[in-house]
């Protein structure tokens, strides 16, 4: 789901005696280091490990230990220090890289790490040893392929998470003085409902507790999530698809719609004059001041603000997300919940690793349910029980998450290890994420219900822009700079015509960057992609 921010993740090892036991379900005849009646143990066999997301923590908890007794591997963790990109690359440049790289689908790194020979194809290994990665995977495997027909790594928090993202926050029990019939969320609203009830609220609520009210704030740091929930208003999606041809998403006649409202809600001092400047940290902390009525943004962001308002003022007092449908838009074809089935990670094995097939083993009990549910749930009996075939979590451990969720996490070794996760649910119905999904808070809640119908699927425009390192994608940067400094401009404009002539301006100014050529790369990418998966 969340990852969450969205998600920390890593591995590390404990020694543990005994056999070479079988690593998948299916697979335990063939990862066995003994023969009949031969009691001599095996130490375990320890892989480097890189993970661009890991915190340093040591493998030594319960689950990790489990782990090494499961598969009769250890793991040596290689944290990033600094960039992990710049890591990824110098490690590419030596040829000095582990067994094992967790880095992230998107990095420009990864094209590299496969062209060059590191990564090794799992194809074969999968085939042998990886009938559990067959089974949960299904057809991710075939969309993430390389171009060359090959699987060079597994993806990692892959599957199309139900969740949505983005919402207009609003306060509930203030939504409830302004549009009582709204309150609920069960009813979507327009854009001139929201506008009204941000008239209606700057009217009624001049200050809140002796603090200048604000009708709405947004995160300047974070203008992807502002974005991201008013193009879910528009039904607008990564890019427009104009006859056919994929083009910036700005150049759909939506976007301007889109942008041209947001400038008039600014333009009427229904948003925060200074909210570009305003870091995470401001905007959470004037969140919890409880002087703010909305914000856009993902539902789950406001975190400890949301947090300081339910112990002031109870539930709803809290900025909850509702769904807000532009003009001419089907309320189902909102898109506040941009998806991608294949996930934020690749986890590949290098040309280095001197046990292939073991790491397979490994690679495929940690995907299989049974590993799934240790990296999530822990061990039963300690961490759950089993009541009428399903899975109880332990109250006080359930509760430990709410808690402290970091030293929950650090103590038990339960959702430390985020490797291989799949998003959904297990074959019992149950979430596979229990710490996130077995009990859902009242916000998740109406953000489920209300929103879950604008989940899409990314994953077929995924990574489309130009190679790293290539003329083009330096191109592609600079029309992304143009963009992003003109959306703000376009808000902030003191008059329509302006908000208008800044915004031709930024078409104009992408064009002499040369943003065509980019689109051409795009285009022949994602045909190559329909190509691949059988499609178009």
């Amino acid at each position: 789901m969340k990852k969450n921010k969205w998600m920390s993740v890593g591995i590390t090892a404990a020694l543990a005696a005994g056999l070479l036991a079988g690593c998948g379900s299916n697979d335990a005849k063939d990862n066995t280091n003994q023969t009949a009646g031969d009691n001599t143990k095996q130490e375990p066999i320890t892989l480097t490990w890189f993970d661009s997301n890991t915190k340093g923590e040591p493998f030594t908890d319960a689950v990790a230990q489990e782990i090494t007794k499961k598969t009769g591997i250890s793991l040596s963790i290689q944290q990033p220090t600094g960039n992990p990109t710049e890591k990824l690359s110098l490690m590419l440049a030596s040829g000095d890289y582990p067994d094992v790289v967790v880095m992230s689908r998107g990095d420009a790194s990864l094209d590299k790490y496969i062209t060059s020979g590191a990564f090794v194809p799992l194809d074969e290994l999968i085939e042998k040893y990886g009938s559990d990665v067959k089974e949960m995977y299904g057809d991710t495997l075939t969309k993430t392929r390389y171009k060359d027909g090959q699987n060079y790594y597994l993806a990692n928090w892959y599957g199309l998470d139900s969740d949505p993202v983005f919402g207009m926050l609003m306060r509930k029990n203030l939504l409830s003085e302004l549009a009582p019939d709204k309150a609920d969320g069960t009813t979507p609203l327009t854009t001139d409902d929201l506008e009204k009830i941000l008239k209606d609220f700057k009217e009624k609520h001049k200050t809140i507790d002796g603090k200048e009210s604000v009708p709405m704030t947004m995160n300047g740091e974070n203008m992807g999530a502002n974005l991201g929930t008013f193009k879910g208003m528009w039904g607008l999606k990564t890019y427009y698809d104009n006859n056919g041809k994929l083009q910036y998403d700005v150049k759909d006649p939506k976007y301007r719609e889109m942008l041209l409202y947001v400038n008039r809600l600014y333009r009427e001092g229904l948003i925060e004059k200074e909210f570009a400047i305003s870091k995470t940290q401001t905007w959470i902390q004037k969140l919890a001041t409880g002087a703010v009525f909305s914000s856009p943004g993902a539902y789950w962001d406001p975190g400890n603000g949301n947090a300081a308002l339910k112990k002031d003022g109870g539930v709803d007092n809290q900025l909850f997300p509702y769904k807000v449908v532009a003009p001419g838009t089907d309320p189902a074809q909102t898109t506040f919940g941009p998806r991608s089935s294949l996930g934020w990670d690749a986890i590949a094995i290098t040309k280095n690793n001197k046990h292939p097939e073991e790491t397979m083993k490994l690679f495929n009990f940690l995907a299989s349910d049974e590993g799934q549910h240790l990296l999530l749930w822990g061990q039963e009996g300690t961490n759950y029980t089993m009541v009428d075939g399903k899975r109880e979590p332990d109250p006080a451990f359930l509760q430990s998450f709410k808690d402290n969720w970091d030293d929950t996490v650090k103590k038990s070794g339960v959702r430390k290890w985020l490797w291989f996760i799949k998003n959904g649910l297990d074959p019992n119905g149950q979430p596979y994420d229990m710490a996130v999904k077995f009990q859902r808070n009242e916000v998740d809640e109406m953000a489920i219900k209300n929103l879950g119908d604008s989940v899409w699927d990314t994953a077929e425009y995924d990574n489309l822009t130009p190679d790293g390192g290539t003329p083009e994608a330096l191109t592609a940067q600079k029309v992304k700079d143009i963009m992003e400094q003109s959306t703000t401009r376009v808000i902030i404009a003191p008059t329509e015509a302006e908000a208008n002539a800044t915004f031709d301006k930024m078409l104009d100014d992408m064009k002499k960057a040369g943003d065509e050529k980019v689109e051409e790369i795009i285009n022949q990418k994602y045909e190559e992609r329909m190509k691949l998966w059988g499609g178009k």
